[in-house]
């Protein structure tokens, strides 16, 4: 009955929103809108018309009731409208200078106030969980808009949509990318409550993610043995699946791996006993679900929808938002147009493009040679392709313990390992100040600094004992992060170009720095046929990332075309889409169908459609990695991300003078293949 009347206040309350929204956007009709474009053209020229259109429309459009009437309105657009490029100059400025305060201190509240949440930092309090939901800036917009900074904003600085960006940006320099980029910042006017809810949903579903923890030594096969150490704790997914890569090649690989496999199916299924959720109280059989508890067989009680309900309550948050965007009105559209700049049917070619590619079934014949058996699902997460040294994960977990037994050790080697990857004394020491390593609470992740004057922050697992080699190879990972957040902030011709085009070019970085992190360790190995086999390595863990992105993507789908369903649908609808995309571009590769394997990434529960980041984000690595291979890998990296946020289109023309594609990794997989079948 609770969850009924949530759901019946939560869709009175969007019904309500959306009356609301419309209602506020009917204050300015045609004729006062063309008016004060024909007063504005009059008073400062013809040359002046196309900014004073779109300037005009664009501010009408966010007007509302209590900002004034159509004289209010007229009043405010004759007197506030810049047509000197010296005075438009100096509001960029200040609008610059003043932003990165706002912004950038904001961001540190945030971070401040969400470091028991984020870190390590002991046990959490209920206060700590209060303040990580929170969201101190979730009335800057409000405040904007109603001391008419805003407007100042939208009547100077329009808006341009991607397709009229990647038209004309070709032809801008920094500043006019600037003026563009401010133009994005006013395109909705979403009221602070609306934000704050999201920003609760949003931080429950992180927590509820971050402390998903499995304690790998108290599972067990049908005879009751232990098979991994007893202190072996795995954060879900990501440990989860980095523990099955790591087994390859190693004493009961396979029956290890299908251990923490039934153990991924029970958490999309949802029929994982919560007992062993975060508790290390029972003895768990995860491939007959069976528990036991003092060496007694008890009963458990299942997650049921636990996982989807957070899905639902991040959707039904962020829809509650539709109706104050004018083009913009699904999330969907706003992730795709807006936030990564790549329309979904581009996105969505392209990754059944690769999923489907024949390339991927002669890998699999590599795959199932080298191991001597058909392959099996988790097979996805092979990774022998490329050797660790010589050295086994627990050689690696000695070295990597050894070298860095807590964050200020990482802290200390930022410099050295970037002076390894061949950037000077003097660069080196720079980025590295930038940048403070913590010990993370959940998987690990990097936060940006949205000023200057503070450094970015670097999150990965510590145990007591040390930094396990997963915990290291995470950190490299972020490393790469935070090295790109210090560029694109420091290194730009202006704050409101500050950053890259989307997530996915940051996760192109962070992957480049991860490759490399055997060589950060002094480990590295020559050989001739490294490179090909490199090459077929990026494809075939990308291949993964491209199912799961369409799982993602049709989901959100779902749920706007059903945004009525309650958690048990959306279970249900999600493991179907899975089982569909498996069969679809896995089945026949893997010899099963009907699988929903690839719905166990838990970024579609915290994350809301990131998940076609990684793949993108692949995709430019290698073409990053293929363009800067005879060049001096350092200086590329602080020119290349020294670019700014133009759209991806301009950017990669600038960095590598091509666009996003397949094809460059396919040529490339075809060459390697024919050297390898041939060695």
């Amino acid at each position: 009955m609770k969850k009924l009347i949530l759901f019946l206040t939560i869709t009175a309350f969007i019904a309500c929103k959306t009356e609301e929204a419309q209602q506020e956007k009917q204050l300015l009709d045609t004729k006062v809108i063309e008016s004060v474009i024909h007063k504005l053209t009059e008073k400062h020229g013809e040359a002046h018309l196309e900014r004073i259109e779109r300037g005009v429309r664009g501010t009408a459009n966010l007007w509302h009731i209590e900002d004034g009437d159509a004289e209010a309105f007229e009043e405010f657009c004759m007197a506030q409208f810049v047509a000197d490029p010296e005075e438009l100059d100096y509001l960029f400025d200040a609008l610059a200078r003043n932003f990165e305060y706002l912004f950038g201190y904001m961001n540190r509240i945030v971070l401040e106030i969400n470091r028991p949440v984020h870190e390590d930092v002991g046990s959490l309090h209920p206060i700590d969980r209060m303040f990580g939901a929170y969201s101190p800036a979730s009335h800057i917009h409000d405040d904007l808009y109603n001391n008419k900074i805003a407007f100042v904003i939208t009547l100077n600085f329009p808006y341009y949509s991607l397709d009229e960006k990647n038209e004309l940006g070709g032809d801008w320099d920094d500043r006019q990318w600037g003026f563009a980029r401010l133009g994005d910042y006013f395109t909705a006017r979403i009221p602070a409550p609306v934000l704050q809810e999201y920003n609760r949903v949003y931080s429950d579903a992180r927590m509820y993610i971050s402390e998903y923890n499995i304690y790998a030594g108290r599972l067990v096969n049908d005879n009751g043995e232990t098979l991994f150490p007893e202190n072996m704790v795995l954060l879900a997914h990501w440990n989860i699946r980095d523990e099955i890569k790591s087994n390859y090649g190693e004493e009961n690989a396979l029956e290890k791996q299908e251990m923490l496999y039934h153990v991924m199916l029970r958490i999309i299924n949802q029929d994982i006993p919560k007992e062993v959720i975060n508790n290390d109280a029972y003895k768990w059989n995860p491939i007959s679900n069976e528990l036991w508890k003092d060496g007694q067989k008890v009963s458990h009680t299942p997650e049921e929808v636990t996982r989807y309900q957070h899905l639902l309550n991040n959707f039904r948050a962020l829809k509650a938002m539709d109706p104050y965007y004018e083009n913009l009105d699904t999330y969907i559209k706003r992730r795709f147009e807006s936030s990564m700049e790549i329309p979904y049917e581009e996105v969505e070619a392209l990754f059944t493009e690769y999923a489907s590619s024949p390339l991927l079934r002669e890998v699999a014949k590599i795959i199932r040679k080298d191991l001597g058996r058909e392959l099996r699902p988790f097979d996805l997460w092979y990774n022998q392709f490329l050797g660790r040294g010589g050295l086994s994960e627990d050689m690696l977990d000695k070295i990597t313990k050894a070298r860095y037994p807590d964050a200020q050790a990482m802290q200390d080697d930022l410099a050295r390992m970037l002076r390894t990857l061949g950037f000077d004394n003097e660069t080196a020491d720079f980025l590295a100040s930038k940048i403070e390593v913590n010990a993370a609470r959940g998987s690990g992740h990097a936060w940006r600094a949205s000023m200057r004057s503070k450094p970015s922050h670097l999150r990965t697992r510590i145990a007591a004992d040390g930094m396990d080699y997963k915990g290291y190879n995470i950190a490299i990972h972020e490393f790469g992060h935070n090295v790109e957040q210090t560029i694109s902030v420091h290194k730009v011709d202006n704050y409101f170009i500050n950053g890259i085009p989307n997530t996915a070019f940051t996760e192109a970085l962070a992957f480049m720095f991860q490759r490399r992190d055997l060589e950060l360790l002094g480990l590295s190995e020559e050989d001739p046929m490294r490179k090909h086999y490199e090459v077929i390595d990026v494809l075939w863990d990308n291949y993964e990332m491209m199912g799961v992105s369409l799982i993602d993507m049709q989901v959100w789908q779902w749920l706007y075309e059903n945004p009525d369903a309650d958690a048990e649908q959306l279970k249900i609808a999600t493991i179907q889409i899975a089982e569909n995309i498996w069969n679809t571009y896995y089945a026949d590769i893997f010899g099963e169908e009907d699988n929903p394997l690839l719905a166990i990434y838990s970024h579609m529960i915290q994350s809301p459609l990131y998940l076609m980041n990684y793949p993108y984000g692949r995709l430019i690595m290698y073409q990053l990695e293929d363009y800067i291979s005879d060049k001096d890998f350092a200086q590329e990296i602080m020119r290349i991300f020294s670019i700014g946020q133009l759209t991806p289109k301009h950017w990669m023309q600038k960095a590598t003078g091509e666009q996003i594609s397949n094809q460059p990794l396919f040529d490339a997989v075809e060459r390697a293949l024919k050297a390898v079948n041939n060695e």
